[in-house]
Protein backbone atom coordinates (compact mmCIF):
# COMPACT_ATOMS: atom_id res chain seq x y z
CA UNK A 1 0.00 0.00 0.00
CA UNK A 2 1.59 3.41 -0.74
CA UNK A 3 1.64 6.39 1.51
CA UNK A 4 -1.61 7.77 0.35
CA UNK A 5 -3.53 4.95 0.81
CA UNK A 6 -2.61 5.18 4.20
CA UNK A 7 -3.68 8.65 5.04
CA UNK A 8 -6.56 10.07 7.69
CA UNK A 9 -9.35 11.32 6.37
CA UNK A 10 -9.04 15.47 7.20
CA UNK A 11 -11.83 17.98 7.93
CA UNK A 12 -10.21 19.98 5.05
CA UNK A 13 -11.49 16.78 2.82
CA UNK A 14 -14.59 17.03 4.68
CA UNK A 15 -15.07 20.54 4.12
CA UNK A 16 -14.56 20.69 0.24
CA UNK A 17 -16.96 17.62 -0.52
CA UNK A 18 -19.24 19.51 1.72
CA UNK A 19 -18.88 22.50 0.14
CA UNK A 20 -18.88 24.43 3.28
CA UNK A 21 -15.57 25.93 5.28
CA UNK A 22 -13.17 23.80 7.56
CA UNK A 23 -14.86 26.04 10.69
CA UNK A 24 -17.86 24.61 9.77
CA UNK A 25 -16.82 20.88 10.00
CA UNK A 26 -15.23 21.68 13.41
CA UNK A 27 -18.33 23.16 14.50
CA UNK A 28 -20.29 20.14 13.86
CA UNK A 29 -18.21 17.72 15.36
CA UNK A 30 -18.25 19.94 18.52
CA UNK A 31 -20.73 19.31 21.51
CA UNK A 32 -22.99 22.70 22.00
CA UNK A 33 -21.35 24.23 19.09
CA UNK A 34 -23.48 26.54 17.07
CA UNK A 35 -24.46 25.18 13.33
CA UNK A 36 -27.26 25.29 11.14
CA UNK A 37 -29.22 22.33 10.33
CA UNK A 38 -28.83 22.23 6.55
CA UNK A 39 -24.80 22.45 7.03
CA UNK A 40 -24.57 20.22 9.95
CA UNK A 41 -26.38 17.50 7.36
CA UNK A 42 -24.02 18.25 4.42
CA UNK A 43 -21.26 17.56 6.78
CA UNK A 44 -22.63 14.41 8.38
CA UNK A 45 -23.55 13.18 4.86
CA UNK A 46 -19.76 14.42 3.54
CA UNK A 47 -17.85 12.66 6.42
CA UNK A 48 -19.62 9.72 6.60
CA UNK A 49 -19.15 9.15 2.56
CA UNK A 50 -15.46 9.32 3.74
CA UNK A 51 -15.44 7.87 6.41
CA UNK A 52 -13.98 10.41 8.38
CA UNK A 53 -13.02 10.48 12.50
CA UNK A 54 -12.33 13.10 14.32
CA UNK A 55 -8.71 12.83 15.41
CA UNK A 56 -8.99 13.84 19.06
CA UNK A 57 -5.22 14.15 20.21
CA UNK A 58 -5.48 16.67 17.63
CA UNK A 59 -8.22 18.37 18.98
CA UNK A 60 -6.26 18.69 22.47
CA UNK A 61 -3.41 20.16 21.17
CA UNK A 62 -5.57 23.06 19.35
CA UNK A 63 -8.39 23.33 22.41
CA UNK A 64 -6.09 22.48 25.70
CA UNK A 65 -8.94 20.08 26.40
CA UNK A 66 -9.85 16.98 25.69
CA UNK A 67 -13.23 14.34 25.78
CA UNK A 68 -10.94 12.19 27.88
CA UNK A 69 -11.59 11.13 31.57
CA UNK A 70 -9.02 8.99 34.18
CA UNK A 71 -10.46 6.14 35.92
CA UNK A 72 -8.29 5.00 38.67
CA UNK A 73 -8.28 2.14 40.67
CA UNK A 74 -6.35 -0.45 42.36
CA UNK A 75 -6.93 -4.42 42.17
CA UNK A 76 -7.78 -5.10 38.60
CA UNK A 77 -8.12 -8.39 39.98
CA UNK A 78 -10.81 -7.23 42.71
CA UNK A 79 -14.26 -8.73 41.22
CA UNK A 80 -15.93 -5.58 42.66
CA UNK A 81 -14.02 -3.42 40.98
CA UNK A 82 -14.70 -5.15 37.75
CA UNK A 83 -18.00 -5.24 38.02
CA UNK A 84 -18.26 -1.31 38.28
CA UNK A 85 -16.23 -0.63 35.56
CA UNK A 86 -18.59 -1.77 32.80
CA UNK A 87 -21.39 0.53 33.92
CA UNK A 88 -18.80 3.13 34.20
CA UNK A 89 -17.35 2.64 30.61
CA UNK A 90 -20.94 2.85 29.57
CA UNK A 91 -22.14 6.20 31.05
CA UNK A 92 -19.25 8.06 29.87
CA UNK A 93 -19.88 6.62 26.37
CA UNK A 94 -23.20 7.89 26.92
CA UNK A 95 -22.30 11.27 27.47
CA UNK A 96 -19.36 11.52 24.94
CA UNK A 97 -16.32 10.75 26.97
CA UNK A 98 -13.90 8.42 26.75
CA UNK A 99 -12.01 6.64 29.35
CA UNK A 100 -8.31 6.14 30.38
CA UNK A 101 -7.97 3.27 32.92
CA UNK A 102 -4.41 3.62 35.05
CA UNK A 103 -3.99 1.12 37.57
CA UNK A 104 -2.49 2.40 41.33
CA UNK A 105 -1.38 -1.17 42.84
CA UNK A 106 2.41 0.19 42.42
CA UNK A 107 3.09 3.14 44.82
CA UNK A 108 6.13 3.73 42.89
CA UNK A 109 4.00 4.34 39.39
CA UNK A 110 1.74 6.91 40.86
CA UNK A 111 3.40 9.65 39.55
CA UNK A 112 4.34 8.55 36.32
CA UNK A 113 0.59 7.57 35.54
CA UNK A 114 -0.02 11.17 37.09
CA UNK A 115 1.62 12.71 34.09
CA UNK A 116 0.41 10.46 32.24
CA UNK A 117 -2.98 11.41 32.48
CA UNK A 118 -2.01 14.84 32.63
CA UNK A 119 -0.64 14.74 29.13
CA UNK A 120 -4.02 13.55 27.67
CA UNK A 121 -5.98 17.12 28.91
CA UNK A 122 -7.90 14.87 31.36
CA UNK A 123 -11.37 16.73 31.24
CA UNK A 124 -11.81 14.79 34.89
CA UNK A 125 -10.95 11.80 36.91
CA UNK A 126 -13.08 9.27 38.52
CA UNK A 127 -11.62 7.58 41.60
CA UNK A 128 -12.66 3.97 43.00
CA UNK A 129 -12.16 2.22 46.03
CA UNK A 130 -9.51 0.60 47.37
CA UNK A 131 -5.56 1.81 47.48
CA UNK A 132 -4.53 4.58 45.62
CA UNK A 133 -3.90 7.16 47.94
CA UNK A 134 -6.09 10.64 48.50
CA UNK A 135 -3.19 12.76 47.53
CA UNK A 136 -3.54 11.76 44.15
CA UNK A 137 -7.39 13.40 44.12
CA UNK A 138 -5.44 16.46 45.58
CA UNK A 139 -2.89 16.80 42.53
CA UNK A 140 -5.62 17.01 40.20
CA UNK A 141 -7.51 19.09 42.08
CA UNK A 142 -4.48 21.82 42.43
CA UNK A 143 -4.83 21.53 38.45
CA UNK A 144 -8.64 22.35 38.35
CA UNK A 145 -9.44 18.78 37.05
CA UNK A 146 -12.92 17.88 38.67
CA UNK A 147 -12.80 14.71 40.43
CA UNK A 148 -15.19 12.04 41.84
CA UNK A 149 -14.58 9.65 44.34
CA UNK A 150 -16.79 6.38 44.23
CA UNK A 151 -16.85 4.33 48.20
CA UNK A 152 -14.28 6.96 49.36
CA UNK A 153 -14.05 9.12 51.72
CA UNK A 154 -12.55 13.10 51.44
CA UNK A 155 -13.22 15.99 52.88
CA UNK A 156 -11.65 17.90 49.53
CA UNK A 157 -12.51 20.73 48.50
CA UNK A 158 -14.49 20.58 45.27
CA UNK A 159 -13.88 16.87 45.44
CA UNK A 160 -17.48 15.08 44.88
CA UNK A 161 -18.39 11.64 46.35
CA UNK A 162 -20.63 8.85 45.65
CA UNK A 163 -21.14 5.62 47.71
CA UNK A 164 -23.25 2.68 48.23
CA UNK A 165 -25.67 3.15 51.37
CA UNK A 166 -23.84 1.21 53.64
CA UNK A 167 -25.96 2.74 57.00
CA UNK A 168 -29.19 0.88 55.15
CA UNK A 169 -27.13 -1.81 54.10
CA UNK A 170 -25.94 -2.90 57.70
CA UNK A 171 -29.84 -2.11 59.06
CA UNK A 172 -30.51 -4.72 56.70
CA UNK A 173 -28.38 -6.93 57.62
CA UNK A 174 -29.06 -6.47 61.48
CA UNK A 175 -33.04 -6.75 60.62
CA UNK A 176 -32.67 -10.21 59.13
CA UNK A 177 -30.62 -11.30 62.06
CA UNK A 178 -33.45 -10.70 64.33
CA UNK A 179 -35.55 -12.26 61.55
CA UNK A 180 -33.83 -15.61 62.03
CA UNK A 181 -33.27 -15.20 65.73
CA UNK A 182 -29.44 -15.01 65.79
CA UNK A 183 -28.47 -12.70 68.57
CA UNK A 184 -24.21 -13.85 68.78
CA UNK A 185 -23.05 -12.27 65.60
CA UNK A 186 -19.36 -12.05 64.25
CA UNK A 187 -18.00 -9.26 62.00
CA UNK A 188 -15.62 -9.67 59.71
CA UNK A 189 -13.39 -6.59 57.97
CA UNK A 190 -10.39 -5.42 56.68
CA UNK A 191 -8.16 -3.34 58.83
CA UNK A 192 -10.41 -1.19 60.61
CA UNK A 193 -9.22 2.53 58.45
CA UNK A 194 -10.48 1.17 55.37
CA UNK A 195 -13.70 2.99 54.11
CA UNK A 196 -15.83 0.43 53.71
CA UNK A 197 -15.08 -1.66 56.63
CA UNK A 198 -15.23 1.26 58.89
CA UNK A 199 -18.55 2.90 57.81
CA UNK A 200 -20.20 -0.89 57.63
CA UNK A 201 -18.82 -1.49 61.18
CA UNK A 202 -20.11 1.93 62.74
CA UNK A 203 -23.36 1.12 60.80
CA UNK A 204 -23.58 -2.32 62.60
CA UNK A 205 -23.24 -1.43 65.95
CA UNK A 206 -25.25 1.44 65.64
CA UNK A 207 -27.92 -0.50 63.60
CA UNK A 208 -27.96 -3.41 66.55
CA UNK A 209 -27.67 -2.27 70.20
CA UNK A 210 -29.24 -4.99 70.80
CA UNK A 211 -27.21 -7.85 69.30
CA UNK A 212 -24.04 -8.93 70.83
CA UNK A 213 -21.28 -8.37 68.22
CA UNK A 214 -17.54 -10.05 67.96
CA UNK A 215 -15.65 -8.41 65.22
CA UNK A 216 -12.44 -9.28 63.74
CA UNK A 217 -10.32 -7.16 61.43
CA UNK A 218 -7.77 -8.54 59.25
CA UNK A 219 -5.44 -6.17 57.50
CA UNK A 220 -5.25 -6.80 53.61
CA UNK A 221 -9.10 -8.51 53.32
CA UNK A 222 -9.82 -10.36 50.51
CA UNK A 223 -9.94 -14.53 50.47
CA UNK A 224 -7.42 -15.52 52.79
CA UNK A 225 -8.54 -12.93 55.95
CA UNK A 226 -12.04 -14.19 55.78
CA UNK A 227 -11.08 -17.59 55.58
CA UNK A 228 -8.69 -17.25 58.52
CA UNK A 229 -10.93 -14.96 60.37
CA UNK A 230 -13.91 -17.23 60.48
CA UNK A 231 -11.77 -20.08 62.29
CA UNK A 232 -11.69 -17.58 64.90
CA UNK A 233 -15.44 -16.60 65.02
CA UNK A 234 -16.80 -19.91 64.37
CA UNK A 235 -19.06 -20.10 67.75
CA UNK A 236 -21.10 -17.28 66.25
CA UNK A 237 -24.44 -17.67 64.96
CA UNK A 238 -23.71 -15.47 62.14
CA UNK A 239 -20.77 -14.05 60.21
CA UNK A 240 -21.20 -10.57 58.50
CA UNK A 241 -18.34 -9.60 56.38
CA UNK A 242 -17.40 -6.58 55.02
CA UNK A 243 -17.06 -7.52 51.75
CA UNK A 244 -18.28 -10.86 49.40
CA UNK A 245 -14.43 -12.11 49.23
CA UNK A 246 -14.34 -12.15 52.72
CA UNK A 247 -17.16 -13.85 53.23
CA UNK A 248 -16.52 -16.60 50.60
CA UNK A 249 -13.24 -17.40 52.53
CA UNK A 250 -15.16 -17.35 55.99
CA UNK A 251 -17.27 -20.10 54.06
CA UNK A 252 -14.54 -22.16 53.09
CA UNK A 253 -12.54 -21.32 56.33
CA UNK A 254 -15.70 -22.92 57.83
CA UNK A 255 -15.65 -26.20 55.90
CA UNK A 256 -12.28 -26.72 56.52
CA UNK A 257 -12.58 -27.06 60.03
CA UNK A 258 -14.82 -30.37 59.32
CA UNK A 259 -16.64 -30.04 62.77
CA UNK A 260 -20.22 -31.84 63.29
CA UNK A 261 -20.70 -29.17 65.23
CA UNK A 262 -23.33 -26.23 64.36
CA UNK A 263 -21.73 -23.89 61.49
CA UNK A 264 -22.36 -19.87 61.63
CA UNK A 265 -24.20 -18.64 59.10
CA UNK A 266 -22.19 -15.79 56.49
CA UNK A 267 -23.16 -12.69 54.81
CA UNK A 268 -21.42 -10.76 52.61
CA UNK A 269 -21.26 -7.39 51.05
CA UNK A 270 -20.94 -6.25 47.32
CA UNK A 271 -22.74 -9.46 45.27
CA UNK A 272 -19.81 -9.94 43.10
CA UNK A 273 -20.58 -12.92 40.63
CA UNK A 274 -18.78 -15.29 42.52
CA UNK A 275 -21.55 -15.21 45.48
CA UNK A 276 -24.46 -17.00 42.93
CA UNK A 277 -21.83 -19.51 42.59
CA UNK A 278 -22.71 -22.94 43.11
CA UNK A 279 -20.44 -23.91 45.94
CA UNK A 280 -21.12 -20.48 47.98
CA UNK A 281 -24.74 -18.94 46.96
CA UNK A 282 -24.43 -16.14 49.37
CA UNK A 283 -26.45 -14.31 50.71
CA UNK A 284 -25.51 -10.82 50.11
CA UNK A 285 -25.94 -6.91 50.21
CA UNK A 286 -26.30 -5.73 46.58
CA UNK A 287 -24.56 -2.51 45.65
CA UNK A 288 -25.87 -1.28 42.71
CA UNK A 289 -22.97 -0.60 40.40
CA UNK A 290 -25.23 0.99 37.17
CA UNK A 291 -26.53 3.69 39.90
CA UNK A 292 -23.11 4.17 41.24
CA UNK A 293 -21.97 4.70 37.76
CA UNK A 294 -24.62 7.07 36.79
CA UNK A 295 -24.03 8.70 40.39
CA UNK A 296 -20.65 9.75 39.56
CA UNK A 297 -20.66 10.53 36.01
CA UNK A 298 -23.07 12.84 36.23
CA UNK A 299 -21.14 14.55 39.76
CA UNK A 300 -18.05 14.21 37.18
CA UNK A 301 -20.36 16.46 34.53
CA UNK A 302 -21.52 18.71 36.11
CA UNK A 303 -18.63 20.04 37.72
CA UNK A 304 -16.32 19.86 34.22
CA UNK A 305 -19.41 22.33 33.37
CA UNK A 306 -18.87 24.21 36.48
CA UNK A 307 -15.48 23.62 38.23
CA UNK A 308 -16.21 25.89 41.75
CA UNK A 309 -19.67 24.17 42.54
CA UNK A 310 -19.66 22.83 46.52
CA UNK A 311 -18.20 19.31 47.39
CA UNK A 312 -21.19 17.11 46.80
CA UNK A 313 -22.45 13.40 48.28
CA UNK A 314 -24.75 10.98 47.19
CA UNK A 315 -25.28 7.33 49.02
CA UNK A 316 -26.94 5.29 46.50
CA UNK A 317 -29.77 2.54 47.79
CA UNK A 318 -28.68 -1.28 48.37
CA UNK A 319 -30.58 -4.47 48.85
CA UNK A 320 -30.52 -8.19 51.05
CA UNK A 321 -29.99 -10.87 47.99
CA UNK A 322 -30.76 -13.86 50.35
CA UNK A 323 -29.61 -17.35 49.17
CA UNK A 324 -28.77 -20.32 50.59
CA UNK A 325 -25.57 -19.36 52.97
CA UNK A 326 -28.08 -17.67 55.62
Amino acid sequence: MNDKGKNWVKAEDVARLAGVSRSAVSRTFTPGASVADKTRSKVMRAAEQLGYQVNIIARTMNTGSSNFIGIVTAGFDNPFRSKLLSPLVHQLALHGFMPLLMNADDPEQLAPSLRQLLSYHVAGVIITSGAPPLSLAEEYLARKIPVTLINRHAELPGCDRVASDNAQGMALMADYCRQQGWRNIGFVGEHITNFSTQQRYEALMDSAPDLVVTSRFIAGGGYAAGRAAAQELSRCQVLLCATDMLALGAIDGLRALNSGDFVPAVIGFDDIPQASWDPYHLTTVQQDTDGLAQQAVDLLITRIAQFDLPARQRAVSVKLIVRQSA
